[in-house]
């Protein structure tokens, strides 16, 4: 399997376990969710979560993939705020926690181009 085969199922991947993570150990999720938002915490997190489920398993099939790879593009540049909010709360923790708050912002930039790449390489059946 070539490394433009493995990409797809790599990202499906990637979401599948975020999506997991979600309904196994919302706390951490609910930690992050923009204040601003109506509604709880809680229910935040659960739809994120089924949203990395579904835009994986959207990934995952050929024929949906281009159309899946885009919204989840789109996925991550909305949820860009939950990172700068855990960098913000972080700030004071101890070093290697907030490194890894921090290091979560500029991700989010390989995360996007890596999910447009999988949409322009993805067959145009969706």
């Amino acid at each position: 399997m070539s490394r433009s085969e493995r990409s797809p199922l790599l990202l499906a991947g990637l979401l599948a376990t975020a999506g997991i993570a979600h309904f196994a150990a919302p706390r951490q999720f609910d930690a992050i969710v923009p204040r601003g938002l109506p509604g709880t915490p809680r229910t935040w997190t659960y739809a994120s979560g089924a949203a990395e489920l579904a835009l994986a398993a959207g990934v995952a099939l050929p024929r949906t993939r281009r159309t899946a790879a885009l919204a989840t593009a789109a996925f991550f540049v909305g949820v860009f705020p939950a990172n700068v909010k855990m960098a913000v709360d972080w700030r004071n923790r101890p070093a290697p926690q907030k490194a890894a708050a921090l290091g979560r912002l500029p991700l989010q930039v390989p995360l996007v181009l890596w999910a447009r790449g999988v949409a322009a390489n993805a067959e145009g059946r969706s």
